[in-house]
């Protein structure tokens, strides 16, 4: 089959697009023909080797962590998948990615792929959404009535965490470019702060959230700041950088580590069938296209998720 792969950590130009084995399904395990998988900035930090204490992973790899395909091959013990079905996961970190023809995925992390959008596209919500929806309503315990603020909404986590929070019944105030602001304010954003043009703090001043997640990538006097928008008792919650352990006025903080989980995407696959989540992709690209894909996002050129797609 062809895949990306890499040798060894570096640059973008690591990324070589070769032929590789087919992997075969282990017991526990599916083999999916890939549809699509789309680039998260996570992959390019673990290609640089930024992340090699955390997610180490074996030479050579094959990066992207989430797919929507089909199954081909069912493993020993697997039950409830048959070859054919629609799937879609976030895919084990370290373990060979979808940046391929083929992938082996355990099959206890699966979701049936939703029926109302390209199985292409639907590779778009596994990580991104379990990130929002783990921040949401684990970590933050959003309910109806609370105010929430999004920082940094125009990415596909932000987009995701606007929709779900006001699913929720949460009076939602996100942040955005101007670029993404007529999508944000389709989710249904209460209100849209361009903070290109107006500095988020001077925004909001003198206004408090029971929740702020934080999806941008901020100083630690940012953070700090951030931190102080929380209504007394409240929670931040961030998937950068964490808020100090001790941040005063009972404010909760909280690191969020997103885990796959199939029960989750199952709910996140419903609600997009429903009509109630929408999945965004900017463009689809070949599989071949992923090193300049890389080097196009670290140039902050991509125009928002990019569905990579074998041939």
């Amino acid at each position: 089959m062809k895949a990306v792969r890499y040798h060894s950590y570096g640059d973008s130009d690591v990324l070589v697009y070769e032929d590789a084995d087919r992997p075969v399904a282990g017991a526990g395990q599916v083999v999916v023909q890939v549809a699509g998988t789309p680039f998260n900035p996570v992959d390019a930090v673990i290609r640089a080797g930024f992340l090699r204490e955390v997610f180490p992973v074996t030479f050579p790899h094959i990066p992207n962590i989430d797919v929507a395909g089909v199954i081909t091959e069912v493993g020993e013990g697997v039950s409830g998948w048959q070859a054919g079905d629609a799937v879609v996961a976030f895919l084990p970190m370290t373990a060979p990615g979808a940046a391929a023809e083929y992938v082996s995925a355990p099959a206890e992390i699966l979701a049936a792929a939703p029926r109302t959008v390209d199985l292409a596209d639907a590779a778009a919500l596994p990580s991104s959404g379990l990130t929002a929806w783990q921040a949401l309503f684990e970590h933050a315990e959003v309910k109806a009535g609370q105010s929430v603020l999004v920082n940094g909404a125009g990415g596909a986590v932000g987009g995701y965490a606007v929709q779900l929070a006001k699913r929720a019944g949460a009076s939602v105030t996100a942040t955005a470019s101007a670029r993404s602001l007529d999508r944000i304010r389709s989710y249904g954003a209460d209100r849209i702060i361009d903070y290109t043009s107006t500095p988020v703090l001077e925004a909001v001043a003198g206004q408090r959230f029971d929740v702020v997640l934080n999806l941008a990538t901020t100083s630690p006097q940012e953070t700090a700041r951030l931190v102080d928008l929380v209504a007394d008792g409240a929670v931040f919650v961030s998937t950068t950088t964490p808020g100090p352990d001790d941040a005063g006025r009972g404010v909760r903080t909280v690191r969020v580590l997103t885990r796959s989980d199939a029960t989750q995407l199952t709910e996140l696959v419903t609600r997009v069938d429903a009509g109630e989540l929408k999945i965004e992709v900017a463009e689809r690209r070949p599989l071949a296209d992923l090193a300049a894909v890389h080097d196009e996002a670290a140039a902050g050129r991509l125009a928002g998720k990019t569905i990579l797609t074998p041939a």
